[in-house]
């Protein structure tokens, strides 16, 4: 006979929790709306009415969750609200520069605008930033292939060979420091060597190059060191395992796995780079001619353009200068996308 006693079956309990309806939120925000727009409506005051309607919902839809669902799902409510309203906020700026750059450089762009210059261009006659367009172009890469064999062979060098060494530690320090300059200071730097090798009067392109070189280093660096350091240990280790050298372990193993990150990190030193204005205008200078020679004369680029087109305050050249900006961010957009297609082909396949 079996000593073993039954076991009572357990009983499932279904737990009921009180919860908001899904349109809980929405309510709420119709309602902080209208109280946002009857104080702008009694204090004519658009900032201080967002204001009231921001903190009403910050406010009332965490109450409303505390006393028909309990103080953790209040929490969480007022967490989530908060977010998407830091959310809101950074966007606003993003959206009103965009639509304001849409809105007052669309006009402007044309076939003739791409694909002219403003070589001999007076008073309203058609002119257009090619000669612009093509400066920077040419500049920024000459800039790229400066600043990437340079800034990934140095973080090759930290993350691979340079462990614990103190010439590493200087690297470095010295990268660190390099991100925080001016760019104003890069274009000095820049002519004052252009200077010495050339002469006084020297306004060329490459110079451009060089300085804006000297801020995508740092950025280079730090960007292809982080995702070299991403890298697992173990895939190395199982190199080494196989009798593979260092340096081909590198070149087969270590890129290739962090490939991605490394081209989005290059296209965001671009961006970066792409809308300096500063030393551009101090070393490679302006003019309304297109030039495709880095090494002779000077060279016109975008930054510079939509500067000096700014500075004559008229009505052409404020449109031109819109237009300009246009085109710009059109570019680092393009950019940014690239750099993201790149990443995702480029990123290690995880499918088993």
């Amino acid at each position: 006979m079996s000593t073993l006693q039954q076991q009572p079956a357990r009983e499932n309990v279904a737990v009921h929790t009180v919860r908001l309806p899904s349109w809980a939120p929405w309510l709420v925000a119709a309602g902080s709306c209208g109280v946002g727009a009857l104080v702008w409506l009694l204090t004519t005051s658009l900032g201080l009415g967002v204001l009231a309607g921001v903190v009403t919902f910050l406010v009332a839809l965490p109450l409303w969750s505390a006393a028909v669902e309990n103080r953790r799902a209040a929490v969480d409510r007022l967490a989530t609200s908060v977010v998407w309203t830091t959310f809101a906020v950074a966007m606003v700026p993003l959206v009103w520069l965009v639509w304001t750059v849409l809105k007052n450089g669309l006009p402007v762009i044309n076939a003739q605008f791409l694909t002219y210059s403003m070589r001999n261009v007076i008073g309203d006659a058609q002119g257009g930033l090619y000669h612009a367009l093509m400066g920077t172009l040419l500049i920024t890469g000459a800039a790229t292939v400066i600043s990437v064999p340079i800034g990934v062979f140095c973080a090759i060098y930290l993350v691979e060979y340079g462990k614990g060494k103190r010439l590493a530690r200087w690297i470095t320090f010295l990268v660190d420091v390099m991100t925080g300059i001016p760019s104003i200071v890069a274009g000095l730097f820049a002519l004052s060597l252009f200077v010495i090798i050339f002469g006084p009067s020297v306004r060329i392109g490459f110079g451009g190059a060089v300085a804006l070189s000297l801020l995508m280093i740092p950025t280079v660096v730090r960007s292809t060191e982080e995702m070299l350091r991403l890298v697992p240990d173990d895939l190395r280790e199982a190199s080494y395992a196989l009798g593979v050298r260092r340096w081909r372990t590198i070149v087969k193993v270590v890129l290739p796995t962090s490939a991605g990150g490394i081209v989005t990190g290059i296209m965001l030193a671009i961006s970066r780079v792409i809308g300096e204005t500063a030393p551009l205008l101090v070393v490679a200078g302006f003019t309304d001619s297109v030039n495709t020679n880095l090494f002779s004369d000077r060279m016109m680029t975008l930054p510079v353009f939509i500067f000096t087109q700014y500075s004559t305050s008229t009505e052409k050249g404020l449109s031109y200068a819109w237009g300009g900006a246009l085109v710009l961010i059109a570019i680092v957009m393009v950019l940014n996308l690239t750099a993201r297609i790149i990443g995702r082909i480029f990123a290690p396949k995880t499918g088993r």
